[in-house]
């Protein structure tokens, strides 16, 4: 099967790349292994309790891609800068503030990632 990598660089609500990857995974799920990297402050995506008034709530979004088998994954010291720690496996993550199914992991995984996909897309300002 094909493989196809998105990595975001910005945060959830500061502009609709979080959205245009949600629908752009969906998609590729049908034919492709899908990952995710998030990246800087696209860490901040995944966070559970976010109430966003005017905006899908995409960390519920991306909950719903983990389910249906894309692997997301977040930058390890983006999170930690952040305040995003890895912790026991939690429910399917390993972040407390996480959904479940997306995990903190380092930038080794994110070149795993580059090198096993036939197409990437970066969504990033």
């Amino acid at each position: 099967m094909k493989t196809l990598t998105i990595v975001l660089t910005d945060g959830p609500y500061i502009s609709e790349y979080a959205e245009i990857a949600c629908k752009l995974a969906e998609t590729a799920l049908k034919q492709y292994q899908v990952n995710i990297f998030l990246y800087l402050d696209a860490v901040h995506i995944p966070k559970g309790g976010q109430n966003p008034s005017f905006f899908t709530n995409a960390g519920e979004l991306f909950s719903g891609l983990a389910e249906k088998g894309a692997v997301i994954r977040a930058c390890a010291r983006c999170a930690a800068a952040r305040g995003y720690f890895p912790e026991e496996e939690i429910g399917g993550s390993n972040c407390r503030d996480y959904f479940p199914g997306i995990k903190i992991t380092s930038l080794y995984e994110l070149s795993e990632m580059l090198t096993k996909s036939d197409r990437v897309i970066s969504l990033s300002r």
